[in-house]
């Protein structure tokens, strides 16, 4: 029996399960298990919070396909929300080991819950090779790629996993599975991307949806947001400090002109709780 929790950030829903105090195995089977929305409990994937050596804690984060990403950015803020909500810290300010290096959470706690995690996701990289794409210039800003019949122009950034950022006119009515699909996995990419379709409302909002790599379409995506955020800034259509409207909500983007770190802001809520009989 496996003792779960079920989060979402913007919707942006995973299963979340304590990997200190349970034993935890066949994680990718598992996470294609528990994230079947007929099936299994439904869900984006599967988080796991880990023991660390070289911060507080550390996340393993799985796709619905059963595939291990580098990281989650409304899916740390639940960790977050997770580790504090039931007793594993006293902590307000907590690191996180990820594949994508520790990251600093800071806990915004009201009447003993943690309501909103503010998460300091690093600098970019913009480094073609360890985006990772295929391209010559750096930054990347200008790589043109046809999906199906439509040409698009992209801008490429890692927030320790890949985004290939474009423009549209009407994200609202874009087909995003369609394109994100063969975009995805198109061969400048070698370790496939996340994808993220982008209208420009003024200098500090934007729209965004995305086509996350290994999951689909899902309703908010913290680490695109911020990349595209470095995308927008980088091409000058906005500012540093940005709303990113997702489908799921609104998050707080800030990319700091002092330290070139990136900064997220948003909420972390728990859906419910229960067993898993295994």
């Amino acid at each position: 029996m496996i003792k779960f929790t079920k989060m979402q950030g913007l919707g942006n829903d995973y299963v979340y399960m304590d990997a200190i105090h349970q034993n935890i195995e066949e994680e990718s089977s598992l996470a294609q298990f528990v994230s079947n929305r007929n099936f299994g409990i439904g869900s984006d994937g599967l988080i796991l919070i880990c023991q660390s050596d070289v911060a507080d804690f550390k996340m393993r984060m799985f796709n619905s396909d059963g595939s291990e990403a580098e990281m989650c950015g409304n899916g740390i803020r639940c960790v977050g929300k997770f580790v504090y909500d039931k007793g594993l810290t006293k902590k307000t300010e907590v690191t996180i080991e990820t594949l994508a290096g520790i990251k600093t959470l800071k806990l915004n706690v009201k009447e003993g819950k943690v309501e909103t995690v503010k998460v300091d996701m690093g600098e970019p990289i913009l480094e073609p090779k360890e985006i990772p794409v295929i391209a010559n210039e750096k930054p990347v800003k200008n790589l043109k790629l046809k999906a199906e019949d439509k040409n698009f122009n992209f801008t490429c950034v890692s927030m320790g996993n890949p985004h290939a950022i474009t423009i549209v006119e009407n994200v609202k009515d874009f087909d995003v599975e369609k394109y994100g699909k063969v975009l995805e996995v198109d061969k400048v990419f070698p370790n496939k991307t996340n994808v993220e379709f982008i209208e420009i409302i003024d200098k500090n909002n934007i729209k965004m949806r995305v086509w996350e790599r290994g999951a689909g379409e899902t309703l908010a995506c913290g680490t695109g947001a911020c990349a595209s955020v470095v995308a927008c800034a980088l091409n000058e259509l906005t500012d540093h400090k940005v709303n990113v409207e997702l489908l799921g909500g609104i998050l707080e983007i800030e990319w700091s002109k002092e330290d070139n770190h990136v900064y997220m802001t948003g909420p972390a809520v728990t859906v419910f709780e229960g067993e898993l009989l295994v």
